[in-house]
């Protein structure tokens, strides 16, 4: 994964520009999140560092940023560079993190859905408890498995599209395929069950378990129109999830 993601470390940094990143995935992101000036935050898969540098610009107090590639990092960390921010950046795969900090939240944009067996999911959650203080968030968005199949073609105009090549069981590859600049790239996620997720987190002893939907903010609304959301807002293919320790 790391090598894969350091191929594509460019490409994927670009589609943090798609609108729904910014009108739909941002927007819903920071409502969960609320208010946290003088938070600690650990950015599990923070990629390049966009929303790493964005928690600390709203005025989060510590900031650490994780990402299994070092291309990824090597990016954050040269931003990093050019306006200094006070954020560490670590190479490093989640399943292998254990303990690092205490943490008010441990956040994550796409993490979860890397997870290729339940093994695997079980660790990432295990290490997210763990780097949380009592009483500390989870709040993370991931792909939404609940999307009916059908409409995995519909999300194009959005700069992506899921496919499948085995029935959807737990574990099956689930392949995103996203559209920048006349160009694209591929990587995978793991197709899991809500009710596998609800069971995870609950041996892990989390609690207030809730699953948030996309919302669409007032800008992309007046910048595109209703009816371009319709469709992501029906068939919902990300969701939000926020758990508290």
């Amino acid at each position: 994964m790391s090598a894969h993601y350091d191929s594509i470390a460019h490409q994927y940094k670009k589609s943090r520009q798609l609108p729904f990143r910014i009108y739909v995935e941002e927007y819903t992101y920071f409502n969960m999140l609320g208010d946290i000036r003088g938070k600690s935050i650990l950015d599990l898969a923070c990629g390049e560092g966009l929303y790493t540098r964005k928690f600390k610009q709203k005025g989060a107090a510590q900031v650490i940023g994780v990402d299994i590639s070092p291309k990824m990092i090597e990016l954050a960390k040269d931003q990093e560079n050019r306006e200094l921010l006070d954020i560490e950046y670590i190479v490093g795969d989640v399943l292998e993190l254990n303990q690092i900090g205490s943490f008010d939240l441990v956040v994550a944009s796409y993490l979860l859905n890397y997870a290729q067996t339940r093994t695997q999911l079980l660790k990432m959650c295990q290490n997210i408890f763990i780097n949380l203080k009592n009483d500390g968030r989870f709040i993370t968005f991931n792909n939404n498995f609940k999307q009916p199949p059908t409409s995995y073609q519909l999300t194009e105009k959005y700069g992506f599209i899921k496919t499948f090549s085995e029935p959807l069981q737990e574990g099956t590859t689930v392949a995103i395929k996203y559209f920048i600049d006349g160009q694209s790239f591929t990587f995978n996620n793991y197709y899991f069950t809500h009710s596998t997720y609800e069971e995870i987190f609950c041996t892990v002893r989390f609690k207030e378990i809730k699953w948030q939907k996309p919302v669409v903010s007032p800008d992309g609304i007046r910048e595109f129109g209703e009816d371009f959301w319709q469709d992501f807002l029906d068939y919902v293919p990300i969701i939000g999830i926020e758990c508290r320790k």
